[in-house]
């Protein structure tokens, strides 16, 4: 059995920073972090004072340079998974946005065509459906022609056509929406808060029907709103007053250094997992695109590296990649803190116990970078890519 042996760099461990270690892989698995003197023999990888990090867990996702899952090709899956890999985004699960029933079935289908082809590229872990149940006044960049409320006429069917399934978002504000959270919790999915106009106490509502999470933090959300002379919190104040975990997209343009800083100072690392919500646009020049489907999909643009619906009056996702990420929340919380965001926590969320940390018994999904977070190497389960 081969045997990889890491050693000189400053290893992100659970525990936290050691250097002086090595880490044994043995068959893309975490063998063993064993003091560097006792390594076994095996291919060696010297890190050469480098940070030796978990891989990044990318939790939320459409793609990327030219491809939208919704485009509903193997090709699709594959590019984007390559490319935000070479980032060092070793697992990711795809987003597909609102859209109808036939793209959602054709985006589905060529998921499973591409998962035994994804060699070369972060690893897919299911799929999550941003959508389609939505309140239309924070839709957003989301195509309105198919937000609907949640039936469970419509739902169930779905869930059990898509079994690849481990997120929905939904507004919980909607009719059925309760039910529909709970009928996720009883299914082991998480139920995440997105694109609502809910109270504060509707969304801690929710939290007792089965949402545990909340999707983009601060984006397409409400918050403090005055009625008259009073003043009435929303979902931002409910994911602060409860324990959802939230996901924020730390670009520096969702959200300014200054409210990451909240986020974390409130929440901790432990509570708060990064995404990118990268479109097809990511890793291309500015200019006009598709978001969702080719076939079906609403226009947007780049300017300035900055993804903006037509009239430029709001965002439509990112064109950001996790490195990029990393670096700009360790503004905010620290280089240590923040790859916890981008690793163990979006781990636990999504309930992936082998991933997310280096310690024995985990995928060896390994990450090499310098202290600004150029990223030189990346092994998935134990494969240099």
């Amino acid at each position: 059995m081969a045997v990889t042996v890491f050693r000189g760099g400053r290893f992100l461990l659970p525990e936290g920073v050691r250097t002086g270690v090595a880490l044994v892989v043995r068959d893309g698995r975490i063998e063993a972090v064993v003091p560097e003197a006792e390594a076994p023999e095996g291919e060696v990888v010297d890190a050469g004072g480098q940070w030796v990090s978990p891989g990044f867990i990318d939790m939320h996702v459409h793609g990327g340079w030219g491809h939208d899952f919704l485009d509903g090709t193997v090709e699709a899956y594959l590019v984007p998974a390559r490319q935000h890999a070479l980032h060092g985004t070793t697992t990711m699960t795809p987003s597909l946005a609102t859209a109808s029933f036939a793209d959602y079935e054709r985006a589905v289908r060529a998921y499973r065509e591409a998962l035994p082809r994804n060699s070369a590229g972060a690893q897919f872990v299911g799929i999550h459906f941003e959508g389609p149940y939505f309140a239309p006044a924070k839709a957003g960049a989301q195509d309105p022609a198919w937000l609907k409320r949640p039936v469970p006429e419509e739902y169930l069917p779905l869930l059990e056509a898509f079994p690849e399934t481990v997120r929905v978002s939904a507004a919980p504000e909607l009719e059925g929406a309760m039910g529909l959270g709970e009928e996720l919790r009883r299914r082991g999915i998480v139920a995440a808060v997105a694109h609502t106009d809910a109270s504060c106490a509707t969304c801690e509502e929710a939290f007792t029907h089965g949402y545990s999470l909340m999707t983009h933090f601060y984006c397409a959300m409400s918050t403090v709103a005055k009625r008259g002379y009073s003043r009435y919190a929303g979902a931002v104040e409910a994911g602060y007053l409860q324990d959802f975990d939230i996901e924020v997209i730390a670009d520096g343009v969702h959200l300014p250094i200054d409210l990451l800083r909240l986020v974390y100072r409130i929440k901790g690392a432990d509570r708060v997992a990064l995404c990118t919500d990268a479109i097809r646009a990511t890793g291309l020049p500015d200019g006009e695109y598709i978001q969702g489907s080719l076939e079906n999909g609403i226009k947007f643009v780049v300017d300035g590296g900055v993804a903006l619906r037509p009239d430029r009056g709001g965002l439509a996702g990112s064109v950001a990649t996790t490195d990029r990420l990393v670096r700009t929340m360790a503004r905010a919380a620290g280089l240590e803190d923040a790859v916890r965001m981008m690793t163990a926590t979006p781990a636990r969320i999504l309930g992936l116990s082998r991933k997310g940390r280096l310690a024995p018994g985990c995928d060896a999904d390994i990450i090499l970078f310098d202290d600004a977070v150029a990223i030189s190497r990346v092994y998935i389960a134990g494969q240099a890519i």
